[in-house]
């Protein structure tokens, strides 16, 4: 299993937290988020690397793994290692934890926080239960599990697909009326979403079941046929950022820099990855992950609150293909003790620098972050803000922040009555 780590950049490094980032898919490169959203570096035009200001490693320990195996550069020659479901992904990072402590003992005992984006949804859930019970049961304690933070995720299909035609129509990306041909299908979807199961056991995520594989295939072409039909009518919008149009026919964003720079041959020898060609993102193993996609990690999450685990949800405002409504719907759905406090608490403004960056609901552990100006890649978007939300997360820090004073907005009656007497009249602001 391949990793990058790197070392905070405070004076102090071995004393600060260990952040771990899974990027999703399933079967994406973690060299994405190194690259292009909250790694140390960035890839110039002449595939070069420059230190990036907002990296995350500016606050934290930083580890990215290519995950599941045979993702970007871990690889396996043994087909028995090929990953299907939650419980293997969660065993072999587990494992990989174990070995990373190992090698690097002056981490033993430091905090950890686990994050990771969009597929992540998944991913982090099923890790952070694992590691949480691994660390009851005394079988892992080199990391102090402290908090879980997921982006843009897929955590319940079942509430967030019924989110996208709402979502789309507030967005004015479809009318009525294919908002709702879009609803007419939730019910099937549904419906084929709880006949493929749950698939989280007291102890963790439970193994794919064979006998389920089909129907939970099934559950997948049924309720994507909603946020396809969507996209179908809303024309060439970009699915990570609605605001934007598509980069290009295979990727809404352009990565190509990062294909070239890490299939340079001197790249490769000085990771020690040998002739293994990068990718980034493996159709084998998204296309091994599909019976895993419709399954349920929310209920992984009320026993690690419960447990005294910080957990923060948060989403870009713009990102469509798992977005902030979906999201925020599951959260607020979900059973446990706080429930009531987090339904109950009002959203307030996420200021950084004096300046609102969206929005943030939070009571106790748990927070609710929706990103302003953002897209699915909220750190690739709003950089500064990211990596402060970070910053306070792994505090323990409230994530909203200082108290935001907006400017007092002037009306067109009071720039008559103020008078060119008055002085030079200030310009509206602006929002």
């Amino acid at each position: 299993m391949f990793y990058f780590y790197f070392k905070s950049r405070s004076a102090t490094p071995s004393k600060d937290p260990v952040v771990l980032w899974m990027t999703g898919g399933p079967g994406c490169s973690s060299e994405l988020a190194v690259f292009y959203e909250n790694g140390p570096y960035h890839i110039t035009p002449d595939l070069k690397l420059e230190v990036t200001e907002h990296g995350w490693d500016t606050v934290s320990n930083l580890v990215y793994v290519d995950q599941p195996i045979n993702t970007g550069f871990s690889y396996s020659d043994d087909p028995a290692d090929e990953v299907h479901d939650e419980s293997v992904v969660a065993e072999d990072m587990l494992q990989f934890l174990a070995e990373f402590v190992q090698a690097h003992p002056e981490l033993d005992g430091n905090d950890f926080f686990i994050t990771g984006e969009s597929y992540a949804g998944h991913y982090v859930p099923a890790v952070s239960y694992r590691v949480f019970r691994a660390a009851q049961t005394g079988e892992f304690t080199g990391l102090k599990l402290k908090g879980l933070a997921v982006g843009n995720g897929l955590t319940m299909p079942e509430i967030q697909y019924g989110a996208y035609a709402d979502y789309a129509l507030a967005h004015d990306m479809v009318g009525p009326v294919a908002a709702a041909a879009a609803r007419t299908v939730y019910p099937a979807c549904r419906a084929a979403i709880k006949k493929c199961g749950g698939g989280v056991a007291p102890d963790g995520p439970e193994p794919e079941p064979r006998s389920k594989k089909a129907t939970c295939l099934t559950a997948v072409e049924i309720c994507q046929t909603i946020p396809s039909g969507l996209m179908a009518v809303a024309g060439d919008v970009n699915i990570y950022d609605v605001h934007k149009k598509n980069a290009g026919p295979s990727f809404p964003y352009d990565f190509s820099d990062a294909e070239k720079f890490l299939n340079d041959p001197s790249v490769r020898a000085a990771l020690g990855v040998g002739n293994r060609k990068w990718e980034m993102c493996s159709g084998k193993v998204h296309e091994d992950m599909m019976a895993d996609w419709m399954r349920n990690l929310e209920p992984t999450i009320p026993p690690m609150l419960e447990g005294g685990v910080r957990v923060m949800i948060y989403a870009g405002e713009n990102d469509f293909i798992c977005n902030w409504l979906g999201n925020h719907r599951w959260v607020k759905a979900m059973e446990w003790s706080g429930k009531a406090g987090f339904n109950a608490a009002m959203p307030t403004p996420f200021v950084v620098d004096g300046t609102t960056g969206g929005d943030v609901t939070e009571d106790g552990l748990l927070s609710f972050v929706k990103m302003s100006e953002s897209g699915h890649m909220v750190p690739m978007d709003q950089p500064r803000n990211a990596v402060e939300m970070l910053r306070r997360f792994i505090s323990g820090e409230a994530i909203a922040g200082g108290e935001w004073n907006p400017p007092a907005i002037v009306t067109r009656s009071d720039a008559v009555r103020v008078g060119s007497r008055a002085g030079p009249r200030r310009a509206m602001p602006t929002a």
